[in-house]
């Protein structure tokens, strides 16, 4: 997708395939600290670095939720009115402890794929020129770059500078994230960084887009469960979602929380109905599992 300066009004192109959009000048997390920051304002409370461990129901409702400091390991339990969720739906299901042992299966079984992301800060890119050799050449206008060469491992390739300038530290080099889509049973999850980060070098060297000596730092970031997948249980989440729909006070949005593969705006949608369900008392989540479901929103359409 290359990156363009303005201009968001195109009502006639294909969402999916859209030219011009907004990006947050640090990135996507400078929209989540300004939400932060206004939540905080408005007398709300933020808990970063804490899992939701453990859920207390009466009947269907959560009336307590057990939140673990991941720094000193402290739990807490917190009061709940109304409990939204983004974490796998699977893990959900667990929590809630359903008495179907059907229910319970399927959650515990529906399908993820993890993500492995190296960003490589290089020096300089390489191209070939008209004799095939590679030479020295400027960065590509793309945001990302989906790799089909089959002798290597990478999937996907960003280029920072072309989100914004503000991402790179220093605008004489070129800041890369190359993306690998595994499992985590995969030789590439359990890689340590070093070995990992030398491949990753060594992928994008092979295919001539950057060489080896031009990398000059590195790191490695782990996502688990970054992709829910649709295959094996996902054929009967239906009774997953069924069973969240009896809950009084439960609702589950996001990526993960409702296993679809929802872009961001998607999933912020499904949050808004989802405070739209919790302010007028409503039970009714058909205007949460609606989002993401027209056939133009997809880049395959029959």
């Amino acid at each position: 997708m290359p990156a363009r300066k303005s201009g968001i009004a195109q009502k006639g192109v294909e969402t999916s395939l859209i030219e011009r959009f907004l990006y947050p000048r640090l990135g996507p997390g400078q929209m989540w600290e300004e939400v932060q920051r206004r939540v905080v304002a408005g007398g709300g409370q933020v808990s970063l670095n804490h899992a939701v461990v453990d859920l207390e129901r009466s009947g269907d409702t959560v009336t307590r939720v057990c939140i673990r400091d991941l720094e000193d390991g402290v739990s807490s339990w917190i009061d709940c009115d109304a409990f939204i969720s983004t974490m796998p739906i699977g893990d959900l299901v667990s929590l809630l402890r359903p008495e179907s042992r059907d229910i319970q299966d399927v959650g515990r079984g529906l399908p993820h794929r993890d993500f492995k992301t190296v960003g490589l800060v290089v020096r300089e890119m390489t191209a070939p020129d008209r004799h095939g050799r590679r030479v020295v050449a400027g960065t590509p206008k793309d945001n990302w770059i989906y790799i089909q060469e089959p002798d290597v491992k990478l999937g996907r390739l960003q280029i920072f500078n072309n989100w914004s300038p503000d991402l790179v530290a220093d605008p004489r080099t070129v800041s890369l994230g190359l993306e690998y889509f595994c499992s985590q049973t995969d030789e590439v999850w359990t890689m340590d960084d070093g070995r990992f980060i030398d491949m990753a070098a060594r992928e994008l060297e092979q295919i001539g887009l950057i060489s080896r000596d031009a990398v000059v730092d590195a790191t490695v970031v782990n996502v688990p469960k970054a992709y829910p997948a649709y295959f094996g249980e996902y054929r009967h989440v239906g009774r997953v979602r069924d069973y969240l729909a009896t809950m009084a006070n439960v609702f589950a949005i996001g990526r993960n929380g409702m296993h679809r593969y929802n872009n961001q705006d998607h999933s912020m949608l499904a949050a808004r109905a989802a405070v739209d369900c919790i302010a007028s008392g409503s039970r009714d989540r058909s205007a949460i599992w609606s989002v993401n479901t027209e056939d133009d929103y997809h880049e395959a359409k029959s």
